[in-house]
């Protein structure tokens, strides 16, 4: 019988790394069992293995299978709460620590990429486009705080400005992050991962965890065999499927949609997007686009809380990509795909220990390409002894969404519609 394979995507059919790694079978001793092998688990044992640390990297069904896999692999600096409510929120201290942590993350792709030779077609420079005026004065105060925590090479794009970015005339104006970009994100996390395993770390595939038993050592049990480590780090993230559920109750997934047209010609490519930069808007339920390498239109929108399965997702992104590109009626959809990302309360990432050597990190609420590979650092460190990135994050409360399993979601819906609206009036 087969193993499980990655969804039908774009980036399933043009993966670099196809190769299916063994399962789990019988007794594996190391000093750090990472359970998850998306952004965050290889992250976090690709930081260890670099320092001499023997890893175990444990994943449910494959590298990548879920968010790391199938986002819209776009390098967006900061968090979904932005330095200054960080800072109103939870003070002076932790806005100036969280400052400083905020573009961290895409430098560290970008030397991840330059250091292991990955190829996941890396380009430079993403686009904040707003929807209307309130949107674009918000986007002006952006560049201000950025800037001010040490965050420069921004633009302010006018509304006419902006269309030499951007093939349309929807947009009030944005702002170009020359430092944030684009990727292939499942080539990324592959290429990662090889390079844990060209420094000894072991990944099992179709292994998943479905135990965990603390102690010193602690036991990781799979279906098939068993893990004992010094310290075992969960970063299963939107998947962790009732593994730890005093974590897992902290969270809520929810679901993205994408499609990826048909290679497109240059001509029109060039009409699409000049410059080459990825671009998400403003809007509370955003809309994100990017051409890939080999010339296709990606776009993705909306949410579905709950990470419900739509059943139709042409039907649900194609309209939204002709309100931005109308002259793309005619343009054939080659893929279409959804993944889970996690979504907390306050938007907030959420790190913390159970005992005192069973980690977790989780919760990047639509920020994880680069928020999930500093985690990875920051939890290297902290299993190291270096906690003091990590206590900033743990210090941060985290509160289970109200109403419970049953009502998360229809309240959640409820408040985002508040803010859907807002977006529709332009206030």
């Amino acid at each position: 019988m087969s193993g499980p394979s990655h969804i039908d995507s774009y980036y399933a059919a043009s993966a670099n790394d196809k190769k299916v790694r063994p399962k789990l079978e019988g007794e594996h001793q190391c000093d750090v069992c990472v359970v998850g092998a998306g952004f965050t688990g290889i992250s976090t044992a690709l930081s260890l293995a670099e320092r001499g640390k023997r890893v175990v990297v444990l994943e449910g069904t494959r590298i990548g299978f879920g968010a790391s896999g199938r986002n819209g692999g776009q390098i967006v600096n900061s968090f979904n709460r932005d330095i200054d409510y960080i800072t109103r929120t939870y003070g002076e201290d932790i806005g100036q620590k969280m400052g400083r942590m905020a573009f961290a993350g895409s430098e560290l792709i970008r030397e991840r990429i330059k250091k292991y030779n990955i190829d996941c077609d890396v380009k430079h420079g993403n686009v904040f486009a707003a929807c209307n005026k309130k949107q674009f004065e918000d986007l002006k105060s952006k560049k201000a705080l950025w800037e001010a925590h040490g965050h420069n090479d921004l633009e302010l794009l006018s509304a006419s400005s902006i269309q030499d970015h951007i093939g349309s005339d929807r947009y009030a104006g944005g702002l170009l992050d020359r430092k944030g970009g684009h990727i292939q994100p499942l080539n990324l996390v592959l290429g990662q991962a090889q390079a844990l395993e060209s420094l000894s770390g072991i990944i099992f595939e179709d292994s998943k965890a479905i135990r965990i038993e603390q102690g010193t050592p602690a036991k990781v049990v799979t279906e098939h065999g068993v893990v004992v480590a010094d310290t075992v780090v969960v970063a299963g993230n939107a998947y962790l499927l009732g593994l730890i559920p005093e974590v897992e109750k902290k969270a809520m997934p929810c679901g993205t949609k994408m499609v990826a047209t048909k290679i497109l010609p240059e001509e029109l490519q060039q009409q699409l997007l000049p410059t080459g930069y990825c671009v998400e808007d403003c809007n509370y339920l955003l809309d994100y686009f990017r051409l890939s390498g080999d010339g296709r239109l990606i776009y993705g929108g909306g949410t579905s809380y709950g990470a419900r399965e739509p059943g139709k997702i042409e039907q649900l992104i194609v309209p939204k990509m002709l309100k931005t590109f109308p002259y793309l009626k005619d343009v054939k959809i080659d893929f279409e795909w959804t993944g889970n990302f996690l979504l907390t309360l306050l938007r907030m990432p959420q790190v913390g220990c159970i005992g005192d050597n069973l980690f977790y990190a989780q919760g990047y609420s639509g920020h994880g390409v680069t928020n999930s590979h500093l985690m990875g650092v920051i939890l290297a460190d902290a299993i190291e002894g270096d906690r003091e990135r990590y206590d900033v994050f743990a210090s941060m409360p985290q509160y289970p969404f109200p109403g419970g399993r049953m009502l998360r979601v229809p309240y959640t819906a409820i408040g985002a519609s508040y803010y859907i609206m807002r977006d529709k009036l332009g206030i």
